[in-house]
């Protein structure tokens, strides 16, 4: 039998505080991931993007180190990078063709109440009103930031929205459950699965996109940011962060995504914030906030 690092028991050294502003770094650096598309990159041509945002640095990670996944981790491997980039990738890119990007994030912070109820039957833990709670409030947090007049709902963007959302819900929380081997760092783990994501991303762009683009300068500064800072060291840290914390703490530091992207279009476009988006900032803090605090009286179902 293999035996994973979830089943150990050994806990990470250092304080949780550490180990936990670490992890966000992960969900903070996919939040200039639109601002980066928007800049750097030649338009019509995502799914080319999320192809070098997974499969270099996975490939990257492999030859560094010179760790394969074996026995039943082949499968794993495959069935976590698919969900964790390979399906992601493209259904955000789909949410966020078809839908305003604040109907698309708001959606998206929904993950976090997607974890807490696939935690009841993957984790066996009991479904927490508490997390449920401050899971609402993370979202209606993050509609408050991002939402604006402009909003419409389309049908098959909100689908691939909440798609995307749920795939990586599922990834993060198979990820818990299966843990790491023993013996295989986060780093190779990383690796195997943007290598995995990568080449079922690679089909899918050669079908629906054709010849990639021409990279001048600024595109390639914008994919090499997206293939290391926004893809093998943010997933590095995330799936660290996934093996050492509670994965409702994990899940809810997603909220940072769409919060960074829209501080970074602020930023861009020099707009201010008014009264509604720094209360719904504020909102979406107090929910991440609450998620990293233990839960009292929490008992985990035998």
């Amino acid at each position: 039998m293999t035996r994973s690092v979830a089943s150990t028991g050994v806990r990470a050294p250092g304080g949780r505080l550490p180990r936990t502003l670490l992890t966000a770094l992960a969900p903070m650096a996919w939040g200039t991931t639109y601002a980066v598309t928007t800049e750097l990159l030649p338009p019509g041509h995502p799914l080319f993007a999320a192809l070098l945002r997974a499969l270099p640095g996975g490939l990257i990670a492999l030859a560094v180190t010179r760790t394969l996944p074996r026995g039943v981790w082949w499968g794993r491997a495959a069935v976590l990078g698919v969900l964790n980039m390979g399906l992601l990738f493209p259904l955000l890119f789909v949410a966020a063709e078809r839908l305003p990007g604040g109907v698309a994030g708001t959606v998206a912070a929904a993950q976090p109440l997607v974890v807490a109820l696939l935690a009841v039957p993957l984790l066996r833990e009991g479904l927490s009103g508490r997390r449920l709670g401050w899971g609402l409030a993370g979202v209606a947090g993050v509609g408050l930031v991002v939402l604006g007049p402009g909003a419409a709902f389309d049908l098959a963007g909100f689908l691939a929205a909440l798609g995307g959302a749920s795939a990586m819900a599922l990834g993060v929380t198979l990820t818990k459950r299966w843990g790491r081997p023993a013996g295989v760092g986060p780093t190779a783990f990383a690796g195997w699965q943007l290598t995995a994501g990568g080449l079922f991303l690679l089909p899918v762009t050669a079908l629906a996109e054709g010849a990639p683009p021409a990279i001048g300068p600024g595109a390639a500064a914008g994919y090499l940011w997206l293939g290391t800072a926004g893809g093998l060291i943010s997933y590095i840290l995330w799936f660290r962060g996934i093996g050492t914390l509670p994965v409702g703490s994990v899940a809810v530091l997603v909220l940072l995504t769409p919060l960074v992207a829209a501080g970074l279009g602020a930023a861009l476009l020099d707009e201010t914030f008014g009264p509604v988006q720094l209360a719904g900032f504020a909102l979406a803090l107090a929910a991440i906030v609450a998620g990293q605090l233990p839960a009292t009286g929490a008992r985990r179902r035998a």
